[in-house]
């Protein structure tokens, strides 16, 4: 799936994707959804799970109040 596609489909939720693709930047364009929930507990727990994946970790929803960390890139 496109980024923009993982967007929408689950908004306001915490993502955790294989990263299939991405552009001269580094950045992320087509993702394999591996978790998602409303909880950031159970990406997290899938996060323990998957090894020897290059993966991403994000929240699709509006950013939180300063202070809160809200996305995280994993190379693994």
């Amino acid at each position: 799936m496109k980024l923009k596609e993982v967007e929408e489909k689950y908004r306001d939720e915490w993502v955790l994707a294989e990263v299939l693709k991405e552009d001269k930047s580094g950045e992320p364009t087509e993702l394999k959804v591996i978790a998602h929930s409303k909880n950031r507990d159970d990406t997290y727990d899938a996060m323990k799970k998957v090894k020897g994946k290059y993966s991403y970790h994000f929240y699709t929803g509006k950013i939180p109040k300063e202070g809160y960390a809200v996305a995280f890139y994993v190379k693994i």
